[in-house]
């Protein structure tokens, strides 16, 4: 049996924890400078505030609505996740962490417990341990256990947060409610597709021929039809695959105009992917540097340009990564021009221990034991602590965060103060 546990409302959740005046109110937490709406507590989707709304165009309605707004904050969203997690790894070894607010477990030998009481069990322990409510649907296949989240969720008065598909009766019922467009997996594609074919439900999907669904639909098409009929075809993911590319990229407070200060944010956006490329221990074989204008400033000069870089052998340093995203830029930049956003994306990466060596040219040896030393530095000390010499060194990332939490569980100087 799979179960898959979601955390309701989690950003706005993770808020609460320590702010409960505003448990039972509306609140949205909005996007990296404060621009969009990303996500909303039941009370503020009831008012009718759409995902990805535009906070400007909303303030008054905010305002009105006496909404609660706030910046998202990375770094507590991230920790009460982790936290979670390790609670729920408690109740069996196979978990597949499928995102920072969804985990799914694999109960294997558990044949003669009663797992929806272990559901109720797990659900109340992680509200109590960490502030954070779930909903939890269990059944044979992850797609089905989906399935049973959802229903859990909907219901969640008459379902306790927790339901099992246990039995045939509950999987076809279950199906049937379910519509296509709702079904994992199935993108707006395929949905338009199957509804052009009078399939509106789960159920009339699992009632497709194997062929025509393998024709249209791959082979993964096949297996989510295994899976809804309660074969089990995906497997669990426990140890998640190294990213095949990894980003980092940021729209400025204001804009920027001369090439120095491009270049301390470009190389400040180099040496954070080379951070994030060490930590699942790979190398890239090139990178891409872009910038871009303010599209939306009036009378300035409209441009956006990229450039791409192969590196002469792959490395994971953040100097030598730092020095050829400048490069690029230097080939990119025009004067007169009010940046607005930049950024720096690695490419071709592959396992550092297999990386292909080069005859003439290979990664600086002492290049190897800098980073080591540096990324022990930012574990035991904190991020940001030692800089490339063309970082500003008292800088991080400056956008507009007008309505930012504490980081209440990850910097001593703000946990939360008891009266």
């Amino acid at each position: 049996m799979f179960a898959l546990v979601d955390c309701n409302n989690f950003y706005a959740s993770c808020e609460r924890v320590f702010q409960p005046q505003w448990e039972g109110k509306p609140v949205v937490i909005l996007s990296n400078n404060d621009g969009c709406v990303i996500a909303r507590s039941n009370e503020a989707k009831a008012l009718g505030i759409p995902m990805g709304a535009p906070a400007f165009q909303y303030e008054a309605q905010f305002k009105k609505q006496g909404i609660k707004v706030f910046s998202s904050n990375y770094p507590l969203y991230g920790d009460m996740s982790s936290r979670v997690m390790q609670i729920l790894e408690q109740y069996t070894p196979n978990v597949e962490v499928y995102s920072i607010d969804e985990a799914f477990l694999q109960f294997k030998g558990f044949d003669f417990f009663d797992l929806e009481q272990e559901g109720h069990r797990m659900r109340k322990q992680v509200r109590q341990w960490t502030g954070i409510p779930v909903s939890i649907g269990i059944a044979p296949t992850k797609a089905l256990a989906k399935i049973a989240n959802k229903i859990a969720k909907k219901f969640a008065q008459r379902t306790g947060g927790v339901y099992c598909i246990d039995t045939k009766e509950k999987r076809i019922k279950a199906l049937k409610w379910t519509q296509i467009g709702d079904v994992w997996g199935i993108g707006r594609q395929h949905r338009q597709r199957l509804e052009t074919l009078g399939v509106t439900t789960a159920r009339e999907f699992t009632l497709l021929p194997d062929n025509w669904i393998r024709k249209h639909m791959s082979v993964l098409g096949l297996r989510l039809k295994k899976d809804l009929i309660g074969i089990p075809a995906i497997q669990l993911e426990e140890i998640q695959p190294p990213k095949k590319g990894i980003a980092t990229t940021r729209s400025f407070e204001g804009t920027l105009s001369t090439f120095s200060e491009l270049e301390e944010r470009v190389s400040t956006f180099a040496t954070s992917c080379a951070e994030k490329m060490r930590k699942q221990q790979s190398s890239c074989h090139a990178l891409l540097v872009f910038v871009r204008s303010d599209p939306h400033k009036k009378g300035a000069l409209p441009y956006r340009n990229s450039r791409v870089l192969s590196l002469p052998y792959a490395t994971d340093s953040s100097i030598l990564l730092s020095k050829y995203a400048v490069m690029g830029l230097r080939t990119i930049f025009k004067e007169g021009i009010a940046y607005k956003k930049a950024g720096v994306m690695l490419m071709g990466l592959a396992p550092t221990g297999e990386r292909q060596l080069s005859i003439f040219q290979n990664n600086n040896g002492k290049h190897l034991a800098l980073m080591q030393s540096l990324d022990q530095i930012h574990k035991r000390f904190g991020p940001h602590q030692i800089k490339l010499a063309n970082q500003d060194l008292n800088r991080t990332w400056k956008m507009k965060q007008e309505h930012l939490s504490k980081r209440f569980t990850t910097e001593l100087k703000e946990v939360i103060t008891v009266k």
